[in-house]
């Protein structure tokens, strides 16, 4: 009964309150909770939890239980950071307005339509966002994989020029020809370039240096005797 007549007066306020939008009358999310509360009072609840925060998106979910615990309706909404004025300070508020809208619109306190206004309004912002947002990602992909090809050759100096049981002079030879087999190395950002060369350089001048310590020492050696 109590359902039925908040029900009633959503759908009296949405007449009387309603906002337009796209040829459609909304009646919004703090409006719905008023009556929400005035028609159940504190036998029922409105609990909100923050799915996802990853800096980027904003995932909230809202249920409505009853004083045992006991879920009534449940909604989700997401939101794009940075995809409107409200978005670049407030997003997990605005997520969450979105998502208790969905909640209730479970309990049939929809005011018109399922999704609330601000759903309604977030779709192009959201969809514009992401537009935005596809650049940035490619960039980023980019970018972490030119650091593992970093990695993985420098790793692989160090392996060469580090390796004990091969001769300096050798280590030497398989340096050059490792470097040489690097089809990818100009097509790397000059600091990446720059990175690589400092190593393989200073490979080679340890490795020459080791070399000359030990022809030093076969000198000393052979004028002592």
């Amino acid at each position: 009964m109590k359902l039925i007549e908040a029900m009633n007066e959503i759908n009296d306020a949405n007449q009387t309150k309603g906002i337009n939008f796209s040829g459609k009358k909304y009646t919004v999310v703090s409006n719905r909770v008023e009556i929400f509360r005035k028609a159940f009072g504190t036998d029922l609840g409105i609990k909100t939890e923050i799915i996802l925060n990853d800096g980027k998106f904003v995932i909230v979910k809202a249920t409505i239980e009853d004083k045992d615990g006991h879920i009534i309706g449940s909604g989700l909404a997401e939101e794009v950071r940075g995809s409107s004025n409200v978005n670049k300070t407030s997003a997990v508020e605005n997520c969450e307005t979105s998502a208790i809208g969905r909640a209730l619109a479970s309990l049939g306190l929809h005011g018109g339509t399922y999704a609330s206004l601000n759903e309604i309004d977030g779709v192009e912002r959201k969809k514009e966002a992401l537009e935005k947002l596809k650049p940035e990602e490619e960039k980023a992909k980019k970018e972490e994989k030119i650091k593992a090809w970093e990695t993985k050759v420098l790793k692989k100096f160090g392996e060469i020029i580090n390796n004990k049981e091969v001769e300096e002079r050798n280590r030497m030879t398989n340096l050059k020809e490792f470097k040489i087999s690097l089809t990818s190395f100009d097509t790397m950002p000059k600091e990446i370039q720059d990175t690589v060369n400092n190593k393989y350089n200073n490979g080679l001048a340890w490795l020459g240096a080791k070399m000359g310590e030990k022809i030093g020492n076969v000198d000393t050696d052979t004028e002592t005797a």
